[in-house]
């Protein structure tokens, strides 16, 4: 990592945002452990490809299990290791790269099945552990190594796609707000259903976003970033519409949905109603009568 940081064996640039991200993970992991008193091996995070993908092995303190997957595969990974134990505390953690480009077509079925897991999604807006590429979220005309005359596709705005798929809690953070990206993270685990936590994490190397998040009055920079009302209503999906509209980035929970089961539940209900089979009557019903 650096001279000053020598315990550190992987590749995240000084001043990333992933840094604060994992400071608001590890405090949300122990606040979930005490408050809930869960063994932190109760506790799963399951990690995609890209500069994301080293959270798996850099928490500190007591470690949860981790599994560190493949490039966009991490909704369906934590799919099976959720329906394995549905007790497990099921954390995915992974970059726009990542989970918006080949990892999208998984986004849907987990928010209609509304699987009890949260998402953390790092959005720096390129790849950048390959060199700075243009993402899913590079905005228009953004010059990157892939788009040296600027993108000429509109990013996306990933809010607007989560709330449009009925994914069941939706919350926006910035990696500088540790403290308040922290209680999101603590609340999407919480939640019953299929929570996507996602945070402006600007990549100091390719794409350093802080300055137009966090606005300049010397240069006359208005922030993007800024912060929902304390009256705000985020169980009212109208309410959630309205401020994707407003433009820039909302700070805070935008939506929540607590009534609807998840998937696990709708298993169970099944299961309820289902015969179970001895292992003799499974055998038998594959044995070949002469």
């Amino acid at each position: 990592m650096s001279k000053k940081n020598p315990e550190y064996d992987f590749e995240w640039c000084p001043g990333c945002g992933d840094f604060g991200v994992r400071r608001a993970l590890e405090s949300a992991i122990q606040k979930y452990t005490i408050e809930l008193e869960k063994p932190i091996h109760e506790t799963v995070v399951v990690a995609g490809i890209g500069c994301s993908g080293n959270m798996v092995h850099v928490l500190e303190g007591d470690q949860p299990y981790g599994f560190h997957g493949i490039h966009g595969r991490t909704l369906p990974i934590a799919m099976g290791v959720k329906m394995a134990n549905q007790d497990l505390n099921v954390i995915v953690v992974a970059g726009d790269g990542d989970f918006l480009s080949i990892g999208m077509e998984h986004i849907f079925p987990q928010a209609s099945r509304n699987l009890n897991i949260s998402v953390i999604v790092m959005d720096n807006a390129v790849y950048g552990l390959t060199k700075g590429q243009g993402s899913p979220t590079s905005q228009i005309g953004h010059v990157t190594s892939s788009t040296p005359y600027g993108n000429t596709v509109d990013g996306l705005n990933p809010l607007k796609l989560y709330l449009t798929l009925g994914v069941s809690y939706i919350a926006s953070g910035i990696s500088s707000k540790v403290k308040n990206l922290s209680e999101l993270m603590y609340s999407a685990m919480l939640h019953p259903g299929f929570s996507i936590v996602h945070v402006q994490s600007p990549c100091t190397t390719y794409h350093n976003t802080y300055e137009q998040l966090k606005g300049n009055v010397k240069k006359g920079i208005a922030p993007l970033a800024w912060q929902v009302e304390e009256d705000y209503d985020s169980s009212d999906i109208k309410s959630a519409q309205a401020s994707l509209e407003k433009g820039g980035i909302p700070l805070g929970t935008l939506y929540q949905d607590s009534n609807r089961p998840t998937f696990g539940e709708r298993i169970e209900t099944l299961r309820d109603k289902s015969k179970s089979k001895s292992t003799k009557d499974l055998l038998d019903s594959h044995a070949i009568i002469l």
